[in-house]
């Protein structure tokens, strides 16, 4: 399965962070490489990669790590 732009994004611990807004795709093979999600204001936007991805369904994204996690990169 593959992410798809507006999916909701959830933590590890269930905390719905926003949606899928934009993916940037390898020009060459099409893979995608990374993607951003859309937050609410005045929530930072934030720019993930697959590998952040633990599940996904048709219309979900479930991260690997908590918000907090995500936030101290």
């Amino acid at each position: 399965m593959e992410i798809v732009v507006g999916s909701e994004v959830r933590d590890q611990n269930g905390q719905i962070l926003g949606k899928v807004d934009h993916l940037a795709r390898d020009t060459w093979s099409g893979e995608i490489k990374k993607f951003i999600v859309r937050r609410e204001a005045p929530d930072k936007d934030l720019f993930l990669v697959p590998e952040d991805v633990e599940e996904m369904t048709e219309s979900t994204v479930k991260l690997k790590e908590s918000l907090e996690e995500l936030s101290a990169r």
